[in-house]
C-alpha cells in the first residue's frame, strides 16, 4: 500500500491519536529515566502500604545494575526474575535493562520440573527471587538439579510497612525460607545495592539487542521464549500509553494482574512507567483484597482479565466497595463476553475496552478505543504502526471485508522470534507477518473481532462451530456465571459439543431449559450435545483466564 492509500481503520481512528505516529525504538531503562527525571517526588509504588517514589525506584535500579555488573552480569547475561507483584521485579527488571542483560520471566506457581525445563532452555545462570519458603525452596533445589549458577535473594519483610514487617515474621514466620549463610552461590539483595549506583553504562541496539524471553506454549504447547527486543517492548508502551491517554503523575495504576505475565508487564508495570503512574500492586491477585484496594486506594487504571471482572459482577458483597475511582478497565488475556462488559460498566461506571495480544507481539495489536465507538464484542482498532490482515486459512491471501480467516499482524511490536527455535520461528513469522493462529473477521470500519482459535475451532458432522459464539449466547442466560465450551472427540460426528457450567449463588438451571434458552440465538448444530453443571469454580490459568485446554484434559483423563 502506497503513503496515499489508508487502511480503513484509519478513517475511524480516535480523535488525537494518529495511526501512522512516530514510535521511537531506544532502550527500555530510558522510559524509567524520563519518569525520573520529571516525576522523581511522584508517588511510584504502593505495596501495601510501603512506597516508594519514581525517584527512588530509579536509584535502585542503578545501585542494582552496579552490584550485578560487580557479579559479572554483561551484556547478554541470561537473568531469571522468579517473583511476586513487589518492588523487587521493577525494580530487577529495569537494572537488567540497563546493563544489556536479558531477562527471563519465571511464573513463581511453576512446579519445580518446569522451572528446570525454563532454566536449562534459556540458559538462565542467574536467578532473583525472594527469601519465601515458596519461592526459594524450589530454586534451591534448581542449584543442584540444573545450570542455574547463582541465587538473588530479596528480604520479603524489607518492603513491608510497619507494624506488618514485625507481624509477618511473628504470624507467618514459617513461610520465610532458612538461607544458608554459608553458600557463596547465594547473594542477598541487599549485598549488591550497597554501592553508588555508579554501574557502567552498556551500549545497546534497541532494534537488535534482545532484552527479554517470555515463555509461551503458542499453538504446539511445547514451551518457547519468545524473544523481545528493548524497541518491541518500548513500541508497545508507547502504543499502549498513547491510546489509553493516561495523565502522566495522576493516575494511579492497580496492579493485581502477575507482572511476569506479558500482559501486566506492559499494561500494568511499563505503561505505568512511562506515563510515572503510581502502580498499586498486591503480590497475588485476591478478589476481596482486590475490592478493598481500591475502595481504599482510588486507582483509576485496572488491567484485568474477563475471569476477575465476571468475579466482581457476581461478588455477594460488592454493594460495600466503592469502584467509582476506576476511569477505565483494559481487558485481555481471553475474550470479553458481551454482558460480562455491560454489567461490569453498569455496576462501576467505568468504561471498559476489550484489547487483543500475543506473547509474540509484547502482547498488544489490538484495542478499542477508550474515547470513540467501543464495539462490544471486538477487539477494536490496530494500534498505532500495527497491520492487521485476515489471510484464508488454506490459501493465505486476503479475505473480503466480514469473512472469516487468520488474523495476522506485522509492526515494531512484532518478536524477533523464538529462542533456538528456528522452525517454530519460520512457520509463526512468514513474510514479516506474525500468524497469530486465531480466526477473525474485519468490519468495513477496520475493527476486528476473534471468532475464535484455529486450534479450538469445533468440526462436527463437517460443520465448523466456533466456541466463543456458543459461549457469548449461554452468558445471556441470567443464571450463568462461568462457562466453559469446547469440542470433544466423537466416534460418529467427529466432535461434539460440550458446556460446563457454573450458575451464579442462588441460581439453578438444568441442560433442557438451557437449551430451550439457545434456540433462537445459535444454530442447532452449535447448541451444546452435552452439558455439565459444577458447584465450584472453573479451571484457570495462571493470570486468571478460564482454562479450556485444562477442561478439557480433565474430561479426557476421566476415560
Amino acid at each position: 500500500m502506497s503513503k496515499d492509500q489508508r487502511y480503513p481503520w484509519e478513517n475511524h481512528y480516535p480523535a488525537g491519536i494518529d495511526w501512522r505516529m512516530d514510535i521511537p525504538a531506544y532502550p527500555v531503562y530510558q522510559m524509567l529515566d524520563e519518569t525520573a527525571e520529571k516525576f522523581g517526588s511522584s508517588p511510584g509504588f504502593d505495596f501495601l502500604g510501603f512506597k516508594y517514589t519514581w525517584g527512588e525506584i530509579n536509584d535502585l535500579t542503578k545501585r542494582f545494575a552496579k552490584g550485578m555488573q560487580d557479579m559479572g552480569v554483561s551484556k547478554g547475561t541470561k537473568v531469571g526474575i522468579f517473583l511476586p507483584n513487589c518492588p523487587y521485579f521493577v525494580i530487577a527488571y529495569y537494572a537488567l535493562m540497563r546493563i544489556g542483560a536479558t531477562v527471563v520471566n519465571y511464573n513463581p506457581l511453576y512446579a519445580e520440573k518446569e522451572l528446570a525445563t525454563m532454566i536449562e532452555d534459556s540458559d538462565t545462570d542467574i536467578m532473583i527471587t525472594a527469601d519465601l519458603e515458596l519461592l526459594f525452596g524450589k530454586m534451591n533445589k534448581m542449584l543442584t538439579d540444573t545450570r542455574l549458577n547463582h541465587i538473588i535473594v530479596c528480604r520479603f519483610t524489607d518492603i513491608l510497612p510497619f507494624p506488618k514487617n514485625i507481624l509477618f515474621k511473628l504470624v507467618k514466620g514459617k513461610e520465610l525460607a532458612d538461607i544458608p549463610d554459608n553458600n557463596k552461590r547465594i547473594t542477598w539483595y541487599s549485598a549488591l545495592i550497597d554501592n553508588k549506583g555508579d554501574y557502567k553504562p552498556v551500549e545497546i541496539n534497541a532494534v537488535e539487542d534482545v532484552a527479554l524471553f517470555q515463555y509461551t506454549g503458542g499453538t504446539t504447547g511445547v514451551p518457547k521464549g519468545a524473544m523481545l527486543t528493548h524497541a518491541n517492548i518500548v513500541a508497545n508502551a508507547e502504543q499502549a500509553s498513547t491510546w489509553l491517554g493516561c495523565d502522566p503523575g495522576q493516575d494511579k495504576m492497580l496492579g493485581v494482574l502477575p507482572f511476569f505475565h506479558v500482559f501486566a508487564m506492559t499494561a500494568v508495570m511499563n505503561m505505568s512507567v512511562k506515563k510515572a503512574m503510581e502502580i498499586i500492586a498486591l503480590p497475588r491477585f485476591d478478589l476481596d483484597q482486590t475490592l478493598a484496594l481500591i475502595d481504599k486506594k482510588k486507582p483509576t487504571v485496572f488491567p484485568a482479565v474477563p475471569a476477575i471482572i465476571n468475579g466482581i459482577n457476581n461478588h455477594k458483597k460488592l454493594s460495600k466497595f466503592d469502584l467509582s475511582s476506576i476511569k477505565y478497565c483494559i481487558s485481555g488475556g481471553a475474550p470479553l463476553a458481551v454482558e460480562v462488559k455491560k454489567r461490569f460498566e453498569k455496576t462501576t461506571g467505568c468504561v471498559a475496552v476489550e484489547g487483543y495480544g500475543l506473547t509474540e507481539s509484547s502482547p498488544v495489536v489490538c484495542c478499542n478505543p477508550r474515547v470513540g465507538e467501543n464495539k462490544a464484542g471486538s477487539i477494536g482498532l490496530p494500534f498505532p504502526q500495527t497491520v492487521v490482515e485476515i489471510l484464508d486459512i488454506e490459501t493465505g491471501k486476503p479475505v473480503a471485508v466480514g469473512e472469516r480467516g487468520e488474523l495476522c499482524a506485522t509492526g515494531p511490536q512484532i518478536m524477533k522470534g523464538y529462542w533456538k527455535r528456528d522452525d517454530a520461528t519460520a512457520s509463526t513469522l512468514k513474510n514479516g507477518r506474525l500468524h497469530t493462529g486465531d480466526i477473525a473477521i474485519m468490519d468495513e470500519q477496520g475493527y476486528v473481532f476473534i471468532v475464535d482459535r484455529i486450534k479450538d475451532m469445533i468440526i462436527t458432522n463437517g460443520y465448523n462451530v466456533y466456541p466463543r459464539n456458543v459461549e457469548e449466547a449461554i452468558y445471556e442466560h441470567p443464571s450463568v456465571e462461568e462457562c466453559i465450551v469446547a469440542g470433544l472427540p466423537d466416534a460418529q460426528r467427529g466432535e461434539i459439543v460440550k458446556a460446563w457450567i457454573k450458575c451464579k449463588e442462588g441460581r439453578t438451571l438444568n441442560a433442557e431449559d438451557l437449551k430451550a434458552f439457545l434456540a433462537d440465538k445459535i444454530s442447532s448444530i452449535e447448541i451444546p450435545k452435552r452439558i455439565e453443571f459444577r458447584d465450584k469454580a472453573l479451571p484457570k490459568t495462571m493470570i486468571g483466564k478460564l482454562s479450556r485446554k485444562d477442561i478439557i484434559e480433565e474430561e479426557l483423563g476421566k476415560k
